[in-house]
């Protein structure tokens, strides 16, 4: 599977976690907000990367184009300078539309430090 290719600039990888698409970032210079911590646009953009990746994941042999819509971010606690990881879940996956929610977390995933709500419209190539 393919990430977007901002994916690069965060850094980030794929791992497949029970066979799951879950996103790590590292933590660095890159990503820095303001000291010790993450740069917000930085997880929102995880985020972004996760939930994406859950569609990919779905539509897994179809030629589909993935548009956003529109998403909301909620900040819930400072990211820290650790690992940072992100998964995301389909929620509603309809014929042109798509729901997906993401969180991110660092030690512990019932801990996060952030969430998601994205919207994609899906062009698939079959109409």
């Amino acid at each position: 599977m393919s990430l977007p290719p901002y994916a690069r600039l965060l850094g980030v990888t794929l791992e497949l976690v029970d066979d799951l698409p879950e996103i790590v970032m590292p933590f660095g210079q890159h990503v820095v907000g303001r000291p010790g911590f993450l740069q917000g646009g930085a997880i929102a953009g995880l985020l972004e990367v996760a939930s994406v990746a859950a569609l990919r994941h779905a539509l897994a042999g179809e030629t589909a184009r993935i548009k956003p819509i529109n998403g909301t971010v909620d900040f819930m606690r400072g990211g820290r300078d650790h690992v940072t990881r992100a998964a995301g879940e389909i929620t509603r996956l309809g014929a042109r539309v798509a729901t997906v929610t993401a969180i991110a977390w660092q030690d512990d995933r019932a801990r996060p430090i952030a969430s998601a709500r994205m919207n994609y419209l899906i062009e698939r190539a079959d109409g």
